[in-house]
């Protein structure tokens, strides 16, 4: 049996591999995100920092807060194989829930997973001990007073972070102004740039080194014991150091903004280095402690070693920094997670991940009507005089920064004196949920939410805020249900459930590979909108356009095959997932449309006006083949999920052929797309006019047939709607291709005309 518990920590520190990987993939945002939003070095440079501070925090941490060991449960009630059963469940609950948020994008804090799986695991064995022994109550088994106390503090930091990120902010920009590189006041350089590196510095000694043991305690408690004459001493060291780089020309913002990163970075490894250790870890030192005083009773054998602080061996700090820093470097969901708090705090237009929901616009209808309300009592000469330090007038901007050093400095400072004012009070915060919401806050007060982009916006902080409590609920049912399953099961289906929680966790990364691969067009996007070379942002509009209306036509495709497959052949499944499938692409296309109608503005004036016409017809075309497929599938899908009477056979092989031949004019529309052979429009145009007779030949023969009574009435006029809206749909695709080829050719020869009676296509 002690092959099968050597196993058992095999398996956990395989998965402390991954849940690194993964958990640094979700943490990364806490500090790349200001460096990496205000460009103030080449990724390679930020993440070298970065890298530096989390090799420094790693290797000087202590190992782990008590809470992996003794934090939630109360190990000397438990035996070893219970504690085994718990630790592997909140693994295996903690991959599981990590690796679905960096897949979707989303920010979510490791601390609060971690409880909530021990909490739920927890619960799931005090549960069975409850019911096999009455003397025992859950007060007995878990410290739930102290949970309580982390969750309380972790959810307040929600509100607090954002109300002083936007403070802070506010008055920051009041102060410098979005023009603060042209006029810097020796004083305002040296008051913030000593006020930024005091934080800073004091976030790195209070909360970054407070549990160093390579440095002596005595130095702790004289920083501890004289704290202001510290703050003191560093703030005038660091502010005349500061305006002495000033006077060299140097920007002191950038180093700021690294110094900041990297004091974030080192605090981050230091001190939340449990949330993916400390699990395993726990697990390692209670197979040490079985080992040597267990006598091969794993039921009977109580953890009271746990009960003791830890005491973790340096290989595996060093062992764990190194993992981290290769998940930093190579991962992309790394970068995706980041994308997401970066995008959402952008100053100017962007690709906005998330749609409109209806508590956004309740919420941006309310703010504006309590800001109308409230400016009516400020005087007009601080109005003016505040909306003058706002002013972006004249200022001209990278296009790549999603926004300025004032602002990033802001969130690291912020963002470091909450975390550390919250660690002096005992009280242990999310990095996450703080460095997140100060983004957040300092990006409204910044007024980068204007009227085109704060719905969008605030959806997005939304789905973040409801995705960490969805995180906490599921992490403890998720826990609560794998523990209880393997207390009831045994060691063996332990030992699958790991199995199977490793492979679906590599499944999912080749999924996100494959998913990564397909990015392309928002790669063009960027690109388009960083490019000062407004021919060549035309160039790059044009080939968005191109592989955008490739995949809508490719969408139309499948759609319509799927359809009119479901209604012939009585597949409500088809129609359901066609149903879905249309009301998605109908969001989609509308974010296509943002991100095209940016880069409309961006191109050279004339050409814009020119092809605006063509741009909207194109969105015109993409509109109507849509509402096509709608009603066609609509119709459909009501027919078929009520049972109806089905279409006869005769008709099925009638309409087959005209479906094929739809089939064939969408896939020919959508090569002479995708290879510009538009040189060919005529002989397309030729075959949509002679097959638009075709139905409209098959149309008036199912009319009269209706008159006749020959068919179900019901059926008949589902079956005369797909006529009617297929035609409509290769009129649709027809005025499409025109559109994007004008678009895209500089001087396109005109098509002609058809006659009257063929759909003239001009």
């Amino acid at each position: 049996m002690n092959t099968v518990f050597f196993g058992f920590v095999v398996f956990l520190m395989l998965l402390a591999i991954f849940d690194l990987i993964v958990g640094v993939s979700n943490d990364a945002v806490n500090f790349l995100n200001s460096a990496v939003g205000a460009k103030v070095a080449p990724l390679r440079v930020i993440l070298i920092v970065a890298s530096i501070g989390i090799m420094i925090g790693a290797s000087m941490s202590n190992g782990m807060i008590d809470i992996a060991r003794n934090g939630i449960f109360k190990p000397d009630m438990f035996s070893f194989l219970d504690i085994m059963f718990i630790l592997i469940a909140v693994m295996v609950a903690d991959i599981i829930l990590l690796d679905i948020f960096n897949n979707m994008g989303l920010p979510t804090s490791t601390t609060v997973s971690m409880v909530f799986e021990l909490l739920g695991g927890t619960f799931a064995l005090s549960m069975i001990k409850i019911m096999n022994d009455n003397s025992l109550s859950f007060s007995d088994l878990m410290n739930s007073g102290k949970a309580l106390s982390i969750i309380i503090s972790i959810f307040l930091s929600v509100a607090i972070a954002f109300f002083f990120g936007g403070l802070i902010q506010w008055i920051s920009r009041i102060l410098f102004t979005f023009a603060y590189k042209n006029k810097l006041s020796w004083w305002k350089v040296a008051l913030f740039g000593g006020l930024a590196t005091t934080s800073i510095l004091y976030f790195m000694l209070i909360k970054g080194m407070k549990n160093f043991e390579l440095i002596p305690q005595e130095v702790h408690s004289f920083i501890a014991d004289n704290a202001l004459l510290v703050v003191s001493s560093i703030f005038l060291i660091s502010a005349t150091i500061i305006e002495l780089l000033h006077l060299l020309k140097i920007n002191i913002f950038k180093i700021l903004i690294l110094l900041g990163t990297f004091a974030l970075a080192m605090a981050f490894a230091g001190n939340d280095l449990v949330n993916f250790i400390g699990v395993p870890l726990s697990g390692y030192s209670a197979y040490l402690d079985f080992t040597a005083n267990g006598n091969g009773d794993a039921e009977g054998f109580l953890m009271k070693s746990l009960t003791e602080s830890a005491n973790t061996p340096i290989i595996f700090l060093l062992g764990a920094g190194l993992v981290m820093i290769i998940a930093l470097a190579s991962s992309k969901k790394a970068k995706n997670v980041v994308k997401t708090s970066v995008d959402l705090a952008r100053q100017g237009e962007g690709d906005e991940m998330f749609g409109s929901s209806k508590m956004a616009r309740i919420i941006v209808r309310l703010s504006t009507d309590i800001a109308n309300n409230l400016a009516m009592f400020i005087p007009d000469s601080i109005k003016q005089y505040i909306d003058k330090r706002f002013s972006r007038e004249n200022i001209v901007t990278d296009k790549s920064v999603a926004f300025d050093e004032i602002r990033a400095t802001t969130n690291l400072v912020v963002a470091s004196l909450l975390i550390a004012l919250g660690t002096s009070l005992k009280l242990p915060l999310s990095t996450t949920y703080v460095t997140f919401m100060v983004a957040m806050g300092t990006s409204l007060a910044d007024k980068a939410w204007g009227r085109e982009s704060a719905v969008f916006r605030i959806t997005g902080v939304l789905s973040v805020i409801a995705g960490w409590f969805i995180t906490a609920g599921a992490a403890f049912t998720l826990c609560f249900l794998i523990a209880l399953i393997m207390k009831l099961t045994g060691v063996y289906i332990t030992i699958a459930i790991t199995i199977l929680a490793i492979l679906l966790l590599l499944k999912s990364n080749l999924k996100y590979k494959k998913k990564s691969i397909d990015d392309e067009t928002d790669h063009i996007f960027e690109q388009m909108r960083e490019s000062s070379d407004k021919d060549l942002t035309y160039s790059l509009l044009v080939r968005h356009m191109t592989m955008t209306q490739s995949e809508f036509i490719q969408f139309v495709n499948d759609s319509y095959k799927n359809i009119t497959d479901g209604f012939l052949f009585d597949k409500l499944s088809l129609l359901a997932k066609s149903n879905d499938s249309i009301r998605n692409e109908r969001v989609i296309l509308k974010n296509i449309r943002r991100k095209e109608m940016i880069g409309l503005r961006l191109i050279n004036e004339g050409i814009a006006i020119e092809k605006n016409t063509w741009f909207h017809l194109v969105i015109n075309g993409c509109e109507d083949a849509l509402f096509s497929l709608r009603r066609m599938c609509d119709s459909s899908l009501e027919h078929i999920d009520n049972t109806f009477v089905p279409l006869s056979e005769e008709k099925v092989k009638k309409f087959i052929p005209l479906r094929d031949t739809v089939l064939f004019l969408i896939s020919r529309i959508k090569d002479v797309v995708d290879k510009g052979k538009y040189d060919e429009l005529n002989i397309v145009y030729s075959q949509c006019n002679d097959f638009v007779d075709s139905l409209k030949t098959a149309r008036t023969a199912q009319i009269e047939d209706m008159q006749k009574s020959k068919d179900n009435i019901t059926v008949s006029y589902v079956y005369l709607n797909m006529l009617q809206e297929s035609e409509t749909l290769v009129t649709a695709l027809k005025h499409l291709l025109r559109a994007i080829r004008h678009f895209s050719e500089d001087n396109p020869t005109d098509v002609p005309n058809f006659v009257e009676g063929k759909t003239n296509c001009s």
